[in-house]
């Protein structure tokens, strides 16, 4: 599934209790139609949202940031403190792609897939084929 959303909060690295890092953030999506008598009505979905396959990609997603995510959609329920009743989204990210500035145009898991291989920060002039 994929959903385009803008992020509502500064994205945070987790660290687990087996060492394994997590990036915790959260995306708005606004939708908009119009009702019976004709009239805008506007409709915006939060979903909690994780990415497991790399903590450094944190630094890119920043409050207000565009991002086009692809994963799977769960669901969880809980009782406030108050005693009412809750429920959420939540987004497991397997791929980010963030859409704005001319530096934030690219794909988080390209970022992450050369992280992994040892190539970030590499020269690859070299390895053209031309």
């Amino acid at each position: 599934m994929n959903i385009t959303g803008r992020l509502t909060r500064d994205a945070e690295v987790r660290t687990l209790s087996n060492e394994k890092q997590v990036v915790n953030f959260s995306v708005a999506i606004n939708d908009g139609y119009r009702n019976k008598q004709g009239e805008r009505v506007e409709q915006t979905t939060y979903f909690d949202c994780a990415y497991w396959i790399t903590p450094n990609v944190a630094r890119l997603l920043t409050k207000g940031t565009l991002v086009e995510l692809t994963g799977r959609v769960s669901t969880r329920a809980w009782v406030s403190k108050d005693g009412e009743a809750r429920a959420g989204l939540n987004f497991h990210t397997s791929s980010i792609k963030l859409h704005g500035g001319s530096r934030r145009t690219e794909t988080v898991q390209a970022t992450a897939q050369s992280e992994s291989n040892g190539t970030a920060g590499q020269g690859t002039e070299d390895d053209l084929p031309f």
